[in-house]
């Protein structure tokens, strides 16, 4: 009977994809690789884009310095609407372009996902460019509409709050970004099972978790003085 039940569990359920190649350069050939370049362009801009336009219009919303926002304290989207705002947007953003591109949004994810093997160095170097290129190209749509606000807030630029060190607010930093990579490898570990479903819920609840205490993930811009940790 030992033997049997042993035996049951000597074949895995899963299987652990190979290694991805240092240099491959036969993904430059390919129209795949440009279209999942393309969709993190577009998934990072359109991230920068709602989630700085967020911060900035609360930011104004609650400004008690304007004239008539005495009660401006209780005004706006909150904090928890911008925790939603950023747990919505990578909630639909990874489910829109996880089977285009992986969904990273983020170099940070790209970098992690580099140091496993789950991505050439060819891919990591050009998906981190087109996310940087992205999240400029969104707070830059921000800046443009929103001239007078973005200059006004700091472009929703983070900050330490009162009584925060810089140190403090690196190690907020450091610990908010492994959390999000280990997240991401959790959620798409071969061994779990439909796997493509609950991606972007694990994402969603960090996002929201991440912006509720506080924590940063690169090049996500946020601003609250009172809440933020950098």
């Amino acid at each position: 009977m030992g033997k049997e039940v042993e035996g049951e569990f000597t074949a895995k359920d899963y299987t652990d994809p190979p290694p991805a190649p240092l240099i491959d350069t036969v993904e430059l050939t390919k129209w795949s690789f440009y279209r999942a370049l393309i969709a993190e362009f577009i998934a990072t801009l359109l991230f920068l884009y709602i989630t700085v336009a967020t911060v900035i219009g609360y930011k104004h919303q609650s400004d008690g310095t304007l004239p008539g926002n005495a009660d401006a304290a209780c005004s706006g989207v909150g904090i928890l609407g911008i925790a939603w705002a950023f747990g919505g947007m990578i909630f639909i953003l990874v489910y829109c372009t996880a089977g285009i591109s992986g969904g990273h949004i983020n170099p940070a994810v790209t970098f992690g996902l580099f140091l496993a093997r789950k991505v050439s160095l060819v891919r990591a170097v050009l998906y981190m460019v087109a996310q940087c290129l992205g999240a400029v190209c969104g707070v830059g749509l921000v800046k443009a509409f929103q001239s007078a606000f973005y200059v006004r807030y700091g472009g929703g630029a983070n900050e330490l709050a009162d009584g925060y060190s810089k140190g403090t607010g690196l190690a907020a930093e450091i610990i908010g970004t492994f959390v999000l990579v280990y997240t991401v490898f959790s959620a798409t570990d071969p061994k779990r099972n439909a796997r493509d479903s609950h991606i972007p819920v694990s994402l969603f609840y960090y996002q929201n978790l991440d912006r509720s205490l506080n924590f940063s993930s690169f090049v996500h811009i946020y601003n609250c003085p009172s809440f933020s940790s950098s």
